[in-house]
């Protein structure tokens, strides 16, 4: 409680110090070349602070400084110039090129700024611009391809999340996603799709079952208002952060105010539309319709060639023909225009089909036709400026998107506040917030849902009737406001059997939710002299989040309601003492000493009705049919103290050596274990300084060692008492406690870290590159492993294990030519990651991260990576597989064997950016190469009849679904046991609960090569003159013309995208109910005043 108030106090301070008078003063002016040409982006650097900004894209700049302190400007390919603030309030600087090094200053951990040559780890900054995609609504998304070690992997949900991983999985069982800090506030982006004890996802909806993915929390962050992030990957750049430094660190910087003028305005408006990109949705057969059976006439005669036959339905004295309307399947008779049949529709009195016969035929409007149109509408207005008192920035933005699934809308709406003040000429307060609402209707489900079928993918790819068409079953719900769906349970009972009408599960079986986050900080910065200060920060994210599912009454599943409220806070109190000077002008020295209290709190509930819904349309726990379950509640709370400190040695601006270190001590952890000590040590030498080479701008070899780690959760030391529902004895409510037996001995999980790289930049920095190798192992897993229930428990938490990481980074860039009127620039990386896991838990070679249906796992198995699937895989000879002989199908693997492995064999991207006066253009290229990808929906839409590989004429010109006799079949590729060709025919005529072979099928034949090249940005953007602005009365204008996924160039996946997954979690690689990708395309305007 007294962290809380403090944090509020802080708050109203907060809220009262920008009106405070101080001596500091607004620094302006204009930055050029050495022909008068105004420079756009050059990074202006308040030395020995964080406090910095850009040039415009005239070359104008404004900064908040004092008398005394120095600035520093620097620009690619040009020499860095510093400036002493002396009395005047306008400095204008020319900047000559040179082949000098840039002396490049980028944001590290804990918002302290750093020259980039004087850094002896790697590091990826991007500009605001790069991040800032029209339409992209997720920062994480907007990243990637753009660098070198970073494995994202996206989400096709409206809303969904994305995965970020840095280097590797470092923890088998734990969080693997990379710290997210926003101008020195920790973020919390765990998906709320994850499990509150493990965080790894290992829960329904990671499992792939049924659910919704609300997306990352990293996305209330509006990307309009960031003005650089700096990526920091390995141990040694994020050491400073201690026990949750294991993953890497995305250092994201927001816009600070500036300008020339008490107020200036930006506004920003676009539009994006998306269409589904049919390259990654199923393309169906269009030869046979609904049934599991094919040709099949039963001894009591009450189905004929696959019909039934047992109805006179018009009453003209014949028996009429009815599709199998209960079988989820496609696997029926075979189409023929000549024969008319009661379909679906006609047996609803209600719909003018009622009684009507139509020819048995494939739908003109297949699955493909549900989708519509998505739109993205974002629009944004800052007010930013500053005096010789104060600067801020205000942000207002809104986002409203509506996915290609129709219902379905997410609305945010944002507020960022930034605020300066100078309370003299040594004393200035900072502060940052933001706000953000976020409200979601018809989210998306995810995963296979059985009886709720939220997710109507599972449906359209797996189990789905090729007849029933999309355009008659909207008529039908439209017009009657009924479950009328193709696939009743018999005719005369119209009642679904395993799947809704579409359009009534969009319309009621829906989810709604709604988050409120907000996320800041208050800061001091005391300069007690020009070489030391002192700075205080207190910083809070806190959000709060409200769930509602509901399944109608008329559903296949069972009404419900169901209502889940999360609360999240985290405080964070920093102090750090700040030393910055140079002895004999030879030696630098910047050191670093401070502490760091954390505090953070979850409180879940979750309740949901009993038994069905009182009154059908009344979503309300107090309208349960059967009394409900005591609801589950969670609560969790997590301390950790911090000190720590560094020390920066430069010698001559050539060498440099780097020593940090932090010592933890967590609420998570034993008393008699709690505080762990966490070291690094980094160097670099720039040995282009002692080099006089013309071609030669900047060489630098870095080398570093660093100790970093991951704590468990607050759950993993003791086991927690549950409530379970169950009524009560002796008047006392009926408890247990989990069965997963705590461990009060667990130690954090460690990771040892190795990097080596070399960066050079040549011909004016024309051209340059940045290589990195490093290797990292992670020892003391914390794993869940199973116990002998005698114990009275089926799971115990432990300490054992071991991972390995090595890789190879590689960046390039270039500019290959560079005129007044004409400029393209080239970046371009490549990286490379090998895991391994080299130890378990006594002596076991294989830990089972996640199962999944149909009996696919994904695993942890001692001397391969991480993240193997395994499963039935084929019996091969000499590489062949091998066919049984009497029946024509594939023989499967006695045991479930590795059936792929999940990691891409290297990942990269091109960007290439054309500048012709005031007109750019910009595109960037994203690769992946390898990495499996196991597919339920193919496993399941093959056994269902459902794609054309299960359709087609053998050998001797028969349909392949003919039975034997009719000399139908299908010969597997492969061999004999004796090694010959297979010659055999299958039997191939029925779906999967029928016998039909295609649903036999080893799931390593489900297994595909999950690389992709694709076109992932494009931008095109007009500048308009300031000739023309002028006389608008405007200070700028830009229009640009964007668009994001508008073209897979190459995959091997035939009927999705590679990337196409559920969640984010360590699980990844396998694909269930996958949505089809958007390409979206965009207008976007930018006016300035």
């Amino acid at each position: 409680m007294k962290f809380k108030n403090c944090g509020y106090a802080l708050v109203l301070f907060m809220a009262f110090c920008p009106f405070i008078y101080g001596q500091t003063k607004t620094i302006s002016g204009t930055v050029t070349d050495q022909n008068a040409t105004p420079l756009p982006g050059v990074s202006i650097v308040l030395v020995g602070t964080s406090t910095g900004t850009q040039s415009d894209f005239d070359g104008n700049y404004t900064i908040q400084a004092s008398e005394g302190q120095q600035l520093q400007f620097s620009y690619i390919g040009f020499a860095t110039v510093t400036m002493r603030i002396g009395g005047t309030n306008e400095i204008n600087v020319v900047l000559e090129e040179s082949n000098e090094a840039l002396e490049e200053v980028v944001v590290t951990a804990l918002g302290i700024s750093r020259e980039k040559k004087s850094l002896g780890y790697a590091t990826t900054e991007l500009d605001g611009e790069q991040v800032n995609v029209p339409g992209q609504n997720n920062v994480i998304n907007s990243l990637s391809g753009k660098a070198a070690g970073v494995n994202i992997t996206r989400n096709n949900n409206l809303g969904g999340s994305s995965n970020v991983v840095i280097r590797g999985i470092t923890s088998i069982n734990g969080d693997n996603q990379a710290l997210f800090v926003v101008d020195g506030v920790p973020i919390n982006n765990e998906p709320g799709n994850l499990d509150v004890t493990f965080g790894n996802g290992n829960n329904d909806v990671a499992r792939g079952r049924g659910g919704y993915d609300y997306g990352n929390p990293v996305s209330d962050l509006d990307p309009s208002v960031i003005q650089s992030v700096n990526i920091l990957k390995g141990a040694a750049a994020t050491a400073l952060y201690g026990s949750r430094a294991a993953n890497g660190a995305i250092i994201i910087t927001t816009k600070k105010g500036e300008g020339n003028k008490k107020l200036g305005i930006t506004i920003n408006s676009g539009i994006t539309v998306g269409h589904y990109d049919k390259s990654t949705f199923i393309r169906y057969q269009k030869e046979y319709g609904q049934s599991y059976f094919g040709d099949l006439t039963t001894a009591s005669g009450s189905f004929t060639n696959g019909f039934r036959t047992t109805l006179d339905l018009d009453g003209d004295g014949s028996i009429d023909l009815l599709p199998r309307y209960n079988d989820d399947a496609s696997f029926g008779p075979r189409f023929d225009p000549n024969i008319n049949v009661f379909h679906w529709n006609a047996l609803v009195e209600e719909l003018p089909t009622y009684l009507q016969k139509a020819p048995w035929v494939a739908a003109k409007n297949d699955p493909s036709s549900f989708f519509k149109t998505s739109y993205s509408y974002n629009n944004s207005v800052s007010f930013a400026g500053s005096d010789e008192k104060m600067d801020y920035r205000a942000t207002y933005s809104n986002s409203i998107q509506r996915g290609i699934i129709p219902n379905s809308e997410i609305v945010r709406n944002n507020l960022s506040i930034n605020l300066g003040n100078n309370l003299s000429d040594k004393l200035r307060v900072s502060t940052s917030a933001n706000y953000t609402n976020t409200r979601g209707k018809g989210r998306n489900g995810t995963g296979y849902d059985g009886a709720n079928a939220r997710n109507l993918m599972t449906s359209f790819r797996q189990w789905w009737a090729v007849n029933a068409d999309m355009e008659d079953l909207r008529e039908a719900y439209e017009s009657t406001g009924r479950n009328i769906t193709w696939n009743w349970k018999t005719p005369d009972a119209q009642q679904p059997e395993y799947w809704d009408n579409p359009y009534w599960t969009i319309n009621n079986n829906i989810a709604e939710d709604q988050r409120n986050r907000f996320f800041g900080n208050i800061a001091l910065n005391y300069a007690m002299t020009d070489w030391l200060s002192a700075n205080v920060r207190a910083s809070v994210d806190h959000f709060s989040e409200l769930r509602e599912q509901r399944i109608a009454s008329g559903s296949v599943g069972v009404p419900s309601f169901s209502t889940f409220n999360r609360r999240f806070s985290e405080y964070n109190y920093d102090a750090t003492l700040n030393f910055n000077k140079t002895f004999w002008e030879d030696l630098s020295v910047t050191a670093l000493a401070g502490l760091n209290i954390r505090r953070t709190s979850t409180e879940t509930i979750f309740a949901e009705t009993n038994g069905g819904l009182i009154v059908p349309g009344i979503y309300a726990l107090s309208n349960s049919l059967s009394p409900i379950n005591p609801p589950s509640e969670d609560f969790s709370k997590i301390g950790v103290d911090g000190v720590f400190g560094s020390i920066s040695l430069g010698y001559r601006n050539f060498l440099y050596l780097d020593l940090t270190g932090r010592q933890d001590k967590a609420s998570t952890l034993p008393l008699e274990n709690n505080s762990f000590f966490y070291p690094s040590v980094s160097t670099s030498f720039v040995f282009s300084s002692l080099m006089d080479a013309d071609w030669l701008n900047f060489g630098k070899v870095r080398l570093n060692y660093a100790e970093v780690g991951n704590f468990g959760r607050a759950q993993s030391l003791v086991s927690p008492v549950l409530l379970n529902g169950q009524g009560s004895f002796g008047g006392a409510n009926l408890a247990s406690i989990s069965s997963t037996l705590r461990n009060p001995k667990l130690k954090p999980e460690s990771t040892k870290s190795y990097e080596i790289g070399l960066e050079s930049s040549f011909f004016r920095s024309r051209l340059g590159f940045d290589i990195a190798a490093y290797k990292t192992n992670s020892i003391d897993q914390i794993i869940d492993v199973a116990v002998s229930t005698a114990t009275g428990y089926s799971r115990k938490f432990v300490n054992s294990g071991e991972i390995e990481n090595k890789g190879l980074e590689v960046s390039l860039f270039g500019t290959p030519i560079k005129t007044t009127d004409f400029e393209w620039n080239v970046r371009a990386n490549w990286s490379k990651n090998q895991s391994e896991v080299l130890s378990l838990f006594d002596g076991a070679d294989n830990f089972e991260v996640q199962s999944y249906q149909s009996g696919v796992t994904f695993n942890a198995t001692v001397g391969r990576p991480y993240g193997t699937l395994r499963g039935s895989n084929f019996v091969y000879l000499d590489g062949k597989p091998v066919v049984d002989q009497d029946t024509g199908a594939y023989l499967h693997s006695d045991t479930n064997e590795e059936i792929g492995d999940t990691n891409p064999d290297w990942i990269g991207g091109v960007y290439n950016g054309f500048r012709y006066k005031n007109v750019s253009f910009n595109f960037l290229i994203d690769v992946r190469k390898g990495g499996d990808v196991y597919s339920l929906d193919t496993y399941y839409g093959f056994g269902s009849g459902l794609y054309p590989e299960t359709v087609g004429t053998n050998a001797l010109g028969n349909p392949i679904r003919n039975h034997l006799e009719d000399g139908g079949g299908y010969v597997f590729p492969g061999v004999a046991p004796d090694g010959s060709p297979n010659t055999v025919l299958a039997d191939v005529s029925d779906a999967v609960y029928s016998g039909g072979l295609f649903g036999d099928l080893p799931q390593a034949y489900h297994v595909e090569d999950g690389s992709y090249v694709k076109l992932r940005e494009v931008a095109l953007t007009y500048n308009v003159p300031s000739k023309l602005t002028d006389k608008l009365g405007v200070e700028g204008l830009s229009f640009s013309f964007t668009g994001s996924n508008l073209w897979i160039i190459h995959k091997n996946l035939k009927y999705s995208d590679p990337e196409a997954g559920f969640s984010a979690g360590n699980a990844q690689g396998v694909q269930i109910g996958a949505y089809p990708t958007t390409k979206n395309y965009g207008l976007n305007i930018k006016m300035e005043f």
